[in-house]
């Protein structure tokens, strides 16, 4: 059989081609933009009175979010220091008597741990009553409101999701041939539709096992097909959204 010269010069640049764009995609990843949502909720059910952000605003560590009604908080916290009153006047006679040995040792010592447990009492509602107001724990972003004025929350349900920029991750795969190309700390190049350029990740987590398991006995190309997850924190979170797309490379420095 004859061949063409050409035709074979042709398919020996393609076939070299396709070798050279297999070893360079050994260094470029696919991944996607991930989050670590921080979900704020009232510690006990209650009716939200008032919202004081809205979806996508910006928040400082210590804003106030939102409210829910505290009306038998506050009622609890009028009872504990009548009790509180009450209890130091108590431990004050007890005190004077004792001075005047008309009052013994032991009536002291209750009236002082009565009077200390009324105060301790009083703590624990006043901190009740604090916190049906909600605060920002961290500088972040308002992804999603829940519940809405005049809606009651159950306990430890959100009434609403916030995203701190530190909170903002990468993740890929990568095969097991560049795995040992992948250390902790090493900065990575991070690509995509619309970012800027020059953005890059710091490697925060390698998965010790595979995403996908082989059976017992396996060739070489089932081999291949393992798997690891791979975790980065951009250096520049705010460039990023949630599920967006990403390409990852490997720099000269990190991949042999």
């Amino acid at each position: 059989m004859r061949v063409n010269p050409v035709g074979f010069t042709a398919a020996l640049l393609a076939a070299l081609a396709l070798a050279g764009c297999g070893k360079s995609n050994e260094r470029t990843l696919q991944g996607w933009v991930e989050s670590e949502l921080i979900f704020i909720s009232p510690d006990e059910q209650g009716r939200v009175e008032m919202l004081k952000v809205r979806e996508g605003d910006s928040v400082q560590k210590g804003d106030l979010l939102f409210s829910v009604d505290d009306d038998l908080q506050q009622a609890d916290v009028t009872v504990k220091q009548v009790a509180v009153t009450n209890a130091q006047q108590q431990f004050d006679r007890a005190k004077e008597l004792l001075k005047t040995a008309a009052g013994t040792q032991r009536t002291y010592d209750d009236a002082e741990a009565a009077f200390r447990q009324a105060k301790a009492n009083l703590d624990w509602s006043q901190t009740r009553l604090t916190r049906r107001r909600a605060v920002a724990p961290a500088t972040g972003v308002i992804q999603q409101v829940y519940f809405r004025p005049g809606e009651t929350v159950p306990s430890g349900r959100p009434v609403m999701s916030m995203l701190p920029p530190g909170n903002l991750k990468l993740r890929f795969f990568a095969p097991e041939r560049v795995l040992h190309d992948i250390k902790y700390g090493a900065t990575v190049n991070v690509t995509c539709d619309g970012c800027d350029a020059g953005l890059t990740a710091t490697v925060t987590f390698i998965a010790s096992s595979a995403e996908y398991t082989p059976p017992v006995i396996y060739s070489l190309d089932e081999r291949a097909k393992l798997v690891f997850l791979i975790e980065a924190r951009p250096q520049s979170p705010d460039k990023f959204r949630v599920g967006q797309p990403v390409t990852v490379t490997l720099p000269d420095v990190v991949a042999k």
